[in-house]
């Protein structure tokens, strides 16, 4: 590397000598009341009006401002997760021609290292302890950290705690150096379309790098990717790489932390996503004290649900998200919420989606109460609710979910799916069905048509969930349609 280094510095020197006598000679013979001959260092390039070369320069000079403030606490993360090769990728695959793969295999598990590389952004300092936030999906599972700085100082980190819901995690490394930057947190609540933004990182490997745009939207759902945040959504240049980085704002606040790129080639095409700052605060505080997120849990199903499936619960031009089941001795039941429960607000304001209600709940605290404005049956109820911690093993038991299945409404779409021909018959259709259940108890299949709840006729969604509520310790029937006549369902003890 120095042998060109120096080749490189001799062969410019070069250039610039032959240049100069190219000059010289040139300048000898100008004729004199010829043209005349202009020099590129005597001529500005364009003329630009002063007042807008100003704008231009003041804006230039905040980049440049944030990026020398900001960059410093910017950092790649370099992982190295030991993962175990399969025992032998050729069980169940045929004889080759040259020998058998399954003889010449060693069936002993093999461990292997794989070596990746992201972003982040140091948002606190305890002591001589810095805090590194980055993604899950970056350091969540990595036996060996580093952290390397602006400066290409390298240390050591620790994983913190990591939470895959959210994709996000909390990496520390130790330093006497007061002087390390840290990061200020802004407030993503007051994001709006059209901002001006930068995304810093390590795009590609190339560390401590900023690429600037606009906040494109915010709200963006992030389900399709198994993540419980809203997006930011920016265009500015996010790259792999660029993951766990920082979406700063024109004060050089972190807004957001980059994320994921929605891209048909694997790079930047203008469709960045960064979880806003604000649903991460508290996680912060979180790792720091309990090395984990702690989440608030309701206990519902939700569902987002169609315009047919309004109509027929009678919300029609509500926003909000369908409580489709509720689970047996959860603190929504508790609260009197009940299957069927079209939930339109949390503590004062409006609910507009699944997704914002489950971020919400999640950020719930356990043991405070949670207030809920629900429509049961076309009229508006107000409930209380205790908020427990959520627990994995408990929020995943579906065998504790009422009633066990997810019920639509029979329209004529449906009916012609099912090859209903008696167009007599009303009720509403059973969709999933969820094993070991009370659904399973009343062996209900999905496509059953459900005509009645203990002896009483529900022609629609609405006439069906009032009548599923029954009270603790009753019982309760289902009336299912057959060709033959109406088959009656085992007696279930309500609990």
């Amino acid at each position: 590397m120095k042998t060109w280094t120096k080749y490189l510095i001799g062969a410019a020197s070069a250039a610039v000598l032959s240049f100069a006598i190219l000059t010289v000679g040139f300048k000898g013979v100008a004729v004199k009341g010829s043209a005349a001959t202009a020099f590129a260092e005597t001529k500005p390039a364009v003329t630009i009006p002063t007042e807008s070369l100003s704008v231009v320069e003041a804006l230039q000079n905040s980049f440049r401002a944030i990026s020398s403030g900001l960059l410093p606490a910017v950092v790649e993360v370099d992982v190295t997760e030991t993962k175990t090769a399969p025992e032998n990728p050729f069980e169940n695959m045929p004889f080759f021609f040259f020998g058998n793969p399954r003889q010449q295999q060693d069936k002993k598990p093999r461990e292997y290292e794989q070596k990746g590389l992201g972003s982040g952004v140091i948002v606190r300092r305890s002591g001589k302890t810095f805090y590194v936030l980055t993604n899950n999906h970056v350091a969540g599972s990595a036996t060996k950290i580093s952290i390397k700085m602006n400066d290409g100082t390298v240390f050591e980190g620790k994983l913190v705690g990591a939470d895959e819901r959210m994709d996000i995690a909390l990496v520390s490394f130790e330093s006497d150096d007061k002087s390390i930057a840290v990061a200020t947190l802004g407030d993503s609540d007051k994001v709006q379309p059209g901002d001006i933004c930068l995304a810093m990182g390590a795009p590609l490997g190339y560390r401590q790098s900023v690429t600037q745009g606009i906040i494109s939207a915010t709200g963006r759902s992030g389900s399709g990717i198994g993540n419980v945040s809203d997006f930011i959504q920016t265009d500015a240049a996010i790259n792999q790489g660029n993951s766990g980085g920082p979406l700063v704002n024109i004060y050089g606040e972190v807004i957001g932390i980059n994320t994921w790129i929605a891209s048909s080639s694997g790079g930047s095409q203008g469709l960045g996503f960064s979880i806003p700052i604000n649903n991460i605060k508290h996680a912060i505080d979180d790792f720091i004290s309990d090395g984990k997120v702690t989440y608030g849990w309701v206990g519902v199903s939700l569902l987002e649900i169609s315009d047919e499936f309004k109509d027929s619960l009678k919300v029609t031009g509500s926003t909000g998200a369908f409580a489709g089941q509720v689970f047996i001795g959860s603190p929504a039941q508790k609260g009197g919420m009940q299957p069927g429960d079209y939930i339109i607000g949390l503590n004062g304001h409006d609910v507009k989606s699944v997704d914002q209600l489950v971020r919400e709940v999640g950020n719930l605290r356990a043991g405070t109460t949670a207030e809920f404005s629900v429509i049961r049956g076309g009229k508006k109820l107000e409930l209380s609710v205790k908020i427990e911690e959520r627990k994995q093993e408990i929020s995943s038991d579906d065998s504790k979910l009422w009633p066990g299945f997810i019920a639509a409404p029979l329209t004529d779409k449906v009916r012609e799916e099912l090859g209903l021909k008696d167009k007599g018959v009303k009720g509403i259709v059973v969709g999933q069905v969820y094993e070991k259940t009370p659904a399973s108890y009343f062996r209900i299949q999905p496509k059953d048509i459900i005509t009645g709840v203990n002896g009483k006729p529900v022609t629609n969604l609405a006439e069906f969930y009032s009548a599923l509520n029954v009270p603790k310790g009753k019982k309760i029937s289902f009336d299912l349609y057959s060709e033959e006549g109406t088959i009656t369902t085992n007696a279930f003890t309500m609990k």
